[in-house]
């Protein structure tokens, strides 16, 4: 992923997959947060994936879930609900 939201042109650090159809656990992803975190970017790790949604955990060391595992929707950037990342 190039440019990522700046005129710098960094190469993002991370391998992400934008394309729900290929989802696997273990594949790392942008998924965002609803309510007042909505517009930031946050790296998860999918643990499950499901036909309508996937279960993932924040990216911790060694691309590794972080703490709570949280459902999310099965979309190019995945959607957690607040009070699930919150948890």
């Amino acid at each position: 992923m190039i440019d990522m939201g700046s005129d710098s042109g960094e190469k993002c650090p991370f391998d992400l997959n934008f394309e729900p159809d290929t989802f696997k656990p273990g594949d790392l992803v942008s998924y965002r947060v609803d309510g007042s975190m909505r517009d930031m970017p946050f790296v998860g790790v999918l643990v499950e994936v499901h036909e309508d949604h996937v279960m993932l955990g924040h990216c911790g060391a060694d691309n590794k879930p972080d703490g709570n595992i949280m459902r999310a929707t099965k979309t190019d950037r995945p959607l957690v609900s607040e009070t699930d990342a919150l948890c």
